[in-house]
């Protein structure tokens, strides 16, 4: 069975899978399109609608639409409430998952079970693990969450081969993928290289997306609307007004990216205006967003000149929103960089099944290894032999019909990439007499991570220890408490009287490709480790979690 790729976007989410020839294809659903927007209609208590007819119901219905729920994952206390039922961000996320494995079934014939799923290279933990749960809600096995810029890296370096279906033999080129999508923003600097894809830096902002450029566009379309009818109700002290405004907002915004100039109509309270809205308006009111992607990516490429790494080959604009000319212009202009469009709708989704292709394979190249007795239990392909290598890749491509190229790409080419965000623990800072965080982890430190330090005791006999894991918020490092946050919290209990002031406490963090965290800790004296108590709110138990799948079952997808 295929691992699909998915796409789960702010605005519109996408799947895909790879062909017979290894080529990645978009799944468009019953409507004939590839994408679906990230819109979810409660029509009732065990109604939904997902994508285009949940958003042309938003200026209707407004109260029971939800829209970029994607910027609420990793929140634990936010809820949708619809007909007095509250959803939380995984929860109306997996019923858009839903939706995406019904299209591709209809697609294909195919009824994905399995699925890389990406997420902006900003999400940090606790979005990436309701990113997760989502996928769990919705009956799919997450094999992997894979960071946006590497699929869109992905998709580039497969597309670029003249033909061949693969990334082995490309030449060594540094791209910046500039992803603007339509609620988060990510620069990434990527070096391809023989058989390697290596993230060198990330940025970005995860509150941050075209979703800002439309409310702007809204707000403007809504004063010129009350200077022609000052009689008339402000649309946007109308919740269906709004939506209707956000509506036309992104409509004119995209004919924008062709046109100089539009005309937008705008119906309210019985008034009507026309409001023409030129490119250098839309510009000009939403300059200091573009700014802070302009910003960000020059800090990006700061840390990869930090890194070695001074210029980039290519520029390359993904996202939907990076189709605005002023995108491109501000790049050029700013930075010196020439930028392109790289498939902006679909090169994430495409990469991600490119990606899911990668770890299927590699999964039954080592279960034929295990199976031999050619690998170890737990060890990475790369400790294979090479002749074994080989063999069970040819093994694999007769078994499964599969090319022998296709399996070699996926034993061969690897995927590294780097943490986008510090993480610590705290710890008192005697000298000042405060709580501080103490960062083990730091942004855009190379994963897989495996660090610890050793901590001291507060005072003699002490029977509790309290250890809280936190995470960087903004751009630094802070060494104040109240600027990170708050992870996972967790107490060593019953330590036994008789051990020192400065006894060693050892923490260890770890962390793998998918950019999820695991925090040990002990006493070391006294042989005790740590049972953490999760706080994240993203991460249930398994009872909890077949509760959710449940009441979702229950949920009836209409239209």
């Amino acid at each position: 069975m295929a691992v699909h790729g998915i796409d789960l976007g702010t605005t519109n989410s996408a799947i895909a899978r790879t062909g017979p020839d290894g080529r990645p294809e978009v799944l468009a659903g019953m409507a004939g399109e590839p994408t679906t927007p990230s819109v979810v209609l409660f029509a009732s208590g065990t109604e939904h609608v997902v994508g285009e007819g949940a958003r042309r119901e938003a200026r209707l219905d407004p109260e029971h639409v939800c829209a970029l729920v994607k910027r609420r994952m990793g929140d634990a206390e936010w809820r949708f409430v619809a007909h007095g039922t509250g959803w939380s961000a995984p929860a109306v996320s997996s019923l858009i998952l839903k939706s995406l494995v019904a299209d591709a079934a209809f697609a294909s014939g195919e009824t994905p079970t399995a699925a890389v799923i990406t997420v902006p290279a900003w999400f940090g933990d606790e979005e990436r693990r309701a990113t997760v749960l989502a996928g769990t809600y919705a009956g799919l096995d997450v094999v992997d969450v894979l960071s946006e810029p590497i699929a869109a890296a992905l998709a580039y370096g497969f597309a670029r081969l003249d033909g061949s279906p693969g990334l082995s033999k490309q030449r060594h080129e540094t791209v910046l993928v500039y992803d603007l999508g339509g609620g988060t923003f990510d620069a990434t600097v990527i070096e391809l290289a023989d058989r390697r894809i290596s993230v060198l830096a990330v940025e970005g902002d995860h509150q941050l997306g075209g979703a800002d450029w439309d409310e702007r566009v809204a707000l403007h379309l809504a004063r010129r609307f009350c200077e022609q009818n000052p009689d008339a109700e402000d649309p946007m002290d109308d919740a269906a007004g709004t939506q209707a405004l956000v509506l036309a907002a992104e409509r004119a915004k995209h004919r924008l990216s062709d046109a100089t100039s539009t005309d937008v109509v705008v119906t309210h309270d019985g008034a009507r205006a026309t409001v023409t809205l030129t490119r250098a308006e839309l510009e000009a009111m939403t300059a200091s967003l573009l700014r802070r992607t302009v910003d960000l990516t020059r800090s990006c490429l700061a840390e990869a000149a930090r890194r070695g790494v001074p210029r980039v080959d290519r520029v390359l604009l993904v996202g939907g929103s990076s189709r605005m000319p002023a995108v491109a212009d501000a790049l050029l202009t700013e930075l010196d960089l020439e930028a392109r469009l790289h498939d902006p709708d679909l090169a994430v989704a495409r990469g991600a099944a490119l990606y899911g292709e990668k770890k299927e394979l590699e999964r039954m190249v080592a279960a034929d290894l295990r199976t031999r007795g050619r690998l170890r239990d737990g060890a990475p392909l790369e400790d294979a032999a090479p002749a074994d290598l080989d063999d069970a890749a040819r093994r694999v491509a007769d078994a499964y019909a599969v090319p022998l190229a296709q399996v070699r790409r996926a034993v061969e080419v690897r995927v590294d990439t780097v943490v986008s965000r510090g993480f610590g623990v705290l710890a008192v800072n005697s000298a000042a007499g405060r709580l501080e965080p103490t960062w083990l982890v730091h942004r855009n430190d190379r994963l897989p991570i495996r660090t610890s330090r050793s901590f001291g005791t507060m005072r003699a006999d002490q029977s509790v220890i309290a250890l809280t894991v936190v995470e960087q918020q903004g751009q630094v490092e802070s060494s104040r408490a109240e600027d990170a946050k708050v992870l996972v919290a967790g107490e060593i209990t019953g330590i036994p009287p008789g051990y020192d002031e400065g006894a060693e406490v050892r923490v260890g963090f770890e962390m793998g490709f998918d950019g999820v965290l695991h925090v040990t800790a002990t006493h070391v004296e006294a042989g005790l480790p740590l049972t953490l108590t999760v706080t994240t709110g993203a991460t249930l138990s398994q009872a909890e979690v077949a509760r959710e799948r449940d009441r979702l079952g229950r949920m009836r997808r209409r239209g």
